[in-house]
Parts: C-alpha cells; sequence; structure tokens
C-alpha cells in the first residue's frame, strides 16, 4: 500500500512520523505532508489542494491528522466513483479515533482504519450499514476477491435488500472458501456461468458471479472476477485497431466478458510491436512476453502451424502464451484469426472466499 499522510501541527507531525514508521514496518509505503506554509491563509488551502490531489492521483490512501472537516474540503473536489476513489482516513490529533472517511469496502478504508487503531491504541470509528450491523456487504466481497462490480446502482439495492432481511442468491459455477453469510444462499453449478439467472420466485434478488456475459434480470447483480488471459499473436506493423477488433470479437465469440481479462501474452519477438504494447496498457494489462522456448513447454494440446513455427519458432504463439499466463489454468477459447492477429483466451484458476476482515482489537491508546 502506498499512503500519503496529512499533518497540520506539530503535534500531528509527531504522530504521523510515527505512524509512517509504523506503516514502513508493515511494509506499506507511507510518506508524510506536513510541509504546511506559516498560517493557514489561502496559501495553506493552495498547498493542501495540491498534494491532496496528487496524492488521489497516485496513492492507495490517504491518511489525515487533524479535523474531519479539512479532510472532506480537501478531497470533496477530487472525488470520481467508489471503485476508483482510494481510502481516506482521518486520526484526531489526540489519538483517540480513527475514522473511516471513504472508500470503506472496495478502497480498503474500513479495514486501514481498523489496522491503523491496532498499531496506535485508537478506536476505530466505522459508519458502513452493513459492517455495523454484521451483514454480508457485495462491495467487500468484490474488493477482497478482485471483481468487477458491473452495476453500483444495483450493489446498493442488493446491501438494501440484505440489510432488510431479505432473500439473496449468490450463483457462481466457481468454489468460493469459507462459510457462506448466513443472508445468501448459495448456489453452485455451470449454468451459473453462461445463463442468466434462472427464475427464483421465493428470493427478493441475485448475484451473478461469472466471467460470461449474461442478460440479468433487473434485480440480479453480475459480479466479474479478472481470471481470463489472453494470447495475442500479430503480424509485424499491424496497428492498435485491428488488434482491439481481433480481441473484442473473440471475446464476444466466447461470450466472455472484457472485464474479467486481467494480463495478456505473446512472444518475445514481439516486444517492438509499440501496437501491441499500446493496446494492454490502455487497459491496464500486464503483456508477459515468452521465448519460443518456453512456448514449446507450454502444457496441453494446441492448433500447430508450420508456417507460424518457421517464422517465430513456435508452432503456436496465441493459444500457448494464454495458457502460460493463466499460470496453470486451462485453454477455453483456442485460436481466433481477424485482421493479422490471432487472439487465444485461457481461464486461470479462481481464489475466491468468503473470509471476513479481521477488526483488530485496539489497545490502550500510546499517543
Amino acid at each position: 500500500m502506498k499512503a500519503a499522510v496529512f499533518a497540520f501541527t506539530a503535534r500531528g507531525r509527531r504522530l504521523g512520523e510515527r505512524l509512517c514508521g509504523m506503516l514502513a514496518e508493515q511494509g506499506d509505503q507511507a510518506f508524510l505532508r506536513a510541509e504546511t506554509p506559516a498560517g493557514y491563509g489561502p496559501a495553506a488551502g493552495s498547498w493542501l489542494g495540491e498534494q491532496a490531489a496528487a496524492a488521489f492521483r497516485e496513492a492507495d490512501a490517504l491518511i489525515f491528522i487533524g479535523a474531519a472537516g479539512i479532510a472532506v474540503r480537501a478531497i470533496a473536489p477530487l472525488l470520481r466513483s467508489k471503485q476508483s476513489d482510494p481510502a481516506v482516513v482521518v486520526i484526531d490529533e489526540s489519538c483517540r479515533w480513527v475514522i473511516s472517511l471513504l472508500s470503506g469496502h472496495i478502497g480498503g478504508a474500513n479495514a486501514l482504519a481498523r489496522r491503523i487503531a491496532a498499531l496506535l491504541g485508537a478506536e476505530p470509528v466505522i459508519t458502513t450499514a452493513t459492517d455495523i450491523n454484521g451483514v454480508f456487504a457485495v462491495d467487500l466481497f468484490a474488493g477482497r476477491n478482485g471483481l468487477v462490480i458491473t452495476s453500483l446502482p444495483k450493489a446498493k439495492l442488493i446491501s438494501a435488500y440484505l440489510l432488510d432481511g431479505k432473500n439473496v442468491v449468490l450463483k457462481t459455477g466457481y468454489p468460493i472458501a469459507g462459510p457462506v453469510p448466513k443472508e445468501l444462499r448459495l448456489v453452485y453449478g455451470e449454468a451459473g456461468r453462461n445463463q442468466p439467472p434462472g427464475e427464483y420466485p421465493e428470493l427478493d434478488a441475485g448475484i451473478l458471479l461469472s466471467a460470461r456475459k449474461s442478460d440479468e434480470a433487473p434485480r440480479w447483480l453480475r459480479l466479474v472476477p479478472r481470471i481470463m488471459r489472453l494470447g495475442i499473436g500479430c503480424r509485424r506493423g499491424v496497428g492498435e485497431a485491428a488488434i482491439a477488433d481481433a480481441v473484442s470479437a473473440a471475446l464476444d465469440r466466447a461470450g466472455i466478458d472484457e472485464a474479467a481479462v486481467a494480463a495478456a501474452g505473446t512472444i518475445t519477438i514481439k516486444k517492438d510491436e509499440a501496437a501491441l504494447s499500446a493496446f494492454c496498457a490502455a487497459r491496464g494489462w500486464p503483456l508477459q512476453y515468452y521465448t519460443p522456448e518456453e512456448l514449446m513447454n507450454a502444457p496441453g494440446i494446441f492448433t500447430p502451424s508450420a508456417f507460424v513455427e518457421s517464422a517465430t519458432g513456435a508452432d503456436n504463439v496465441c493459444e500457448r502464451a494464454a495458457v502460460l499466463a493463466s499460470a496453470g489454468g486451462r485453454l477455453i477459447a483456442g485460436k481466433f484469426a481477424l485482421g493479422g492477429v490471432t487472439v487465444a483466451v485461457a481461464e486461470a484458476p479462481p481464489v475466491l472466499s468468503f473470509s471476513a476482515l479481521d477488526a483488530g482489537a485496539g489497545a490502550e491508546a500510546q499517543c
């Protein structure tokens, strides 16, 4: 975790320095931002606004030591979405309270507030309804498991139903470790991966956990696991638009949501293909390069091509690269060719869990 710690007084600065040291000991990067101009005039406000904006772009968490109002005013112009905003936590200077202010679940502010409170011997302040009522939180579950929430309004609806004690089903074809929350009815089956949810007259709402595209009913929320890996081969000099078209067509053909893709692989001779690098970078997909020898050692049965082997040293690039990028997964969509680009899709083994956060007990105040 990369955190920016803001302090506004000498007392706050001392606490910030100590907290940065504690977080560093736990493997985090924490940077103190306490070089405020003298006084609290326009210059101070400008400094804080600039520093907060930079941290909002670059850090995973913003930690303010001081009044909650200062934090609110600093971050208000920067808010975008609960799916992208960083965690924001506030600590009072007397070190009694550690308040989760923003992005409690997806951004991890609730967990961070509990962790900081345990380090400082303070009391965490958590106000999210699902937490204080001890109810399953779909956004927290999604955040902890790297799932993409396809509709925030539906996620809010699911939470409202859970808080009202209504019946909610979670349907999936993937194994989920840990005890099933009492509020949910868990339904396993392949149908959950490639078909819309069936009708459950006795249920009020549902969650479909699937990497496949689906026409969800109005009260069904789809969570997408980022478990798909692409293998991509391309003709030299092919454009980024051609790569995008081929990938989109391959995913459509396989019925896979692009949100499920997390990375891609190709052969080392494609390292100088700027269009392929730019295409993956624009989507935040790490692009792994494999030697011909590595590709030929990929486990499985693949579609061989004498022409490809003569040109690259491997009899198939896209299928073999997809399997290697999936790190032990399986090929689920073989070679698809379009416009000088070949694409294959492999599924990495999913690791999903219902495990709850450790609330973290506070000790006697040490500030």
